[in-house]
């Protein structure tokens, strides 16, 4: 999963950075200020750095705020134009835009799944209770 979201990241990104993505527009219509020209070529170049951290596979804690802060920019078209999300504003019908904004959804939390997954557990509370067939040295005997 891990290698699989780096790729679309870096895939997505250059297609963004190279000027070939068919979302230049939308993405610009779904923030809530101006966007110069490079605004979407710097977005692009991001999600390749964000790609290349998730195939790496280091530090991947560090990540999951960048990832987390792309991902929740994502619905901005869901909130700033919602014209283009859903069908005469319906917010059970949506259209292709609607859809392929609201599957983020699922990258949000595969991409959490994968840096969380890197976190270092404790050890659990069994693993801790001392086994009851190793015997106390004699010394420590009652």
């Amino acid at each position: 999963m891990r290698i699989t979201l780096g790729v679309v990241y870096i895939w997505f990104g250059a297609l963004k950075l190279s000027g070939h993505t068919p979302v230049a527009d939308l993405v610009r219509e779904a923030v809530p200020f101006p966007t110069p020209d490079w605004f979407v070529p710097a977005l692009g170049a991001m999600e390749i750095a964000l790609g290349l951290w998730f195939l790496t596979g280091r530090a991947l804690l560090y990540a999951a705020p960048v990832f987390t802060l792309h991902m929740a920019g994502t619905f901005g078209v869901l909130l700033f134009v919602p014209g283009q999300a859903f069908v005469d504003h319906q917010l059970w019908e949506l259209t292709m835009t609607g859809e392929f904004v609201v599957k983020n959804l699922v990258l949000l939390t595969a991409g959490l799944l994968v840096c969380l997954a890197t976190v270092p557990t404790s050890p659990s509370f069994a693993s801790r209770v001392p086994d009851p067939a190793q015997r106390l040295p004699e010394s420590v005997q009652p």
